[in-house]
């Protein structure tokens, strides 16, 4: 499928259906994503990237038979793509004249428990790979080779290493985070315009050319969503909050269900270089809260 054939706006309904041809393999794709990158958003969008590519290319898939594998193929090195990326970010400096981000109150922390998902992200991205594939999610070493493109001798080496960089590790510390007060100021005010109800002011505070994207549904403009009307629909009670996952200040949409709140999904604001927003919704992807606490 060329390019410019992917689905954009409203997903269409062969999209819709490819998307429901892969679904038992999602979660697991994501779980290796999101430890790959170190992020469980991040692990999200890049498998997002993944299963449009997928979608894209699909008539090269010969054998259906084949569809997880093929999956972890591209997964991988859209992985490895991220990685490489957000090193190159790394190098730039902060603003240390930025005066410190003062938050209104107490926010949830979500993330991960299993120490291993924070010591594995030390790790050179094959080693990574190769104990992520094997010892964490228990591929056999033929299909971790076929996943990183590696013979199995070279995935048995890279096991080794990587098993002796974390034998010896016992902790690594979370980066402290660090604030863009610009994205706190906006946040605050869309948390507190989002739970008002008042659309009109989240279209103007975010301006309505802003990018929306809203997992396996839509990808555009905030301004021409069905986004609004969604919320305004559910029957089940709703309210929005600031929250950190992985570290990152974010927005966690919580429903009441029975007699307590619960966080369902997180929603995530993030401004491009260029002043743009981006927001990314991920409502329908609830393996993102599994193995969260609070």
């Amino acid at each position: 499928m060329p390019e410019n054939q992917l689905p954009q706006g409203l997903f269409d309904l062969r999209y819709a259906a490819f998307l429901e041809t892969v679904r038992s393999h999602r979660a697991i794709l994501h779980r290796y994503c999101a430890r790959m990158c170190g992020s469980v958003l991040d692990g999200e969008d890049v498998m997002q990237d993944v299963l449009l590519e997928a979608y894209r290319k699909l008539d090269m898939l010969k054998e259906p038979r084949a569809m997880k594998a093929w999956l972890f193929r591209i997964a991988h090195n859209r992985c490895l793509d991220h990685i490489r990326t957000k090193r190159s970010l790394d190098f730039v400096e902060l603003d240390e004249a930025s005066a410190p981000a003062v938050l209104p109150s107490e926010i949830p922390a979500f993330g991960t428990t299993n120490a291993i998902d924070r010591l594995v992200r030390t790790l050179p991205p094959m080693e990574r790979a190769c104990v992520l594939l094997k010892d964490v999610l228990d591929l056999s070493l033929e299909e971790a080779a076929g996943v990183v493109g590696n013979s199995v001798g070279g995935v048995k080496s890279a096991l080794h290493r990587g098993r002796a960089r974390l034998a010896a590790q016992s902790e690594v510390s979370a980066r402290p985070a660090s604030d863009d007060p610009a994205l706190v100021a906006l946040l605050e005010r869309y948390v507190a315009l989002f739970n008002q109800r008042n659309w009109a002011g989240v279209v103007e505070l975010t301006s309505a050319d802003a990018h929306l994207h809203v997992a396996d549904c839509y990808d555009g403009e905030i301004g021409n969503a069905p986004y609004f009307s969604e919320f305004e629909k559910s029957k089940t009670p709703w309210h929005l909050d600031l929250a950190r996952l992985d570290g990152e200040l974010l927005m966690m949409v919580s429903n009441r269900i029975e007699d307590s709140w619960r966080p369902t999904y997180p929603v995530r604001i993030q401004i491009g270089a260029d002043g743009g927003l981006s927001i990314s919704d991920y409502y329908a992807c609830p393996w993102l809260m599994e193995g969260l606490v609070n």
